[in-house]
């Protein structure tokens, strides 16, 4: 199992695949607010989205957990 973490803490804005999708490396995943910023946060491994572990709106710390591929 792979997970993608967040690079730091922040807000996420906009979750841009759902569960089931199938993602490539450095397709954008996740877009995160943090400090009036928005931060495309990146697939760095190729798979399918097994879980998301946050949801729009939700808080995350710094290495957070956002998904997991399978």
């Amino acid at each position: 199992m792979r997970v993608i973490t967040s690079p730091m803490a922040g807000t996420v804005a906009r979750l841009l695949v759902g569960e089931g999708d199938a993602v490539t490396v450095g397709q954008d995943v996740v877009i995160l607010e943090s400090m009036k910023m928005e931060i495309a946060i990146q697939a760095e491994a190729s798979g399918r989205v097994k879980a998301l572990k946050v949801s729009e709106g939700e808080f995350v710390d710094e290495e957070g957990i956002l998904l997991e591929l399978e």
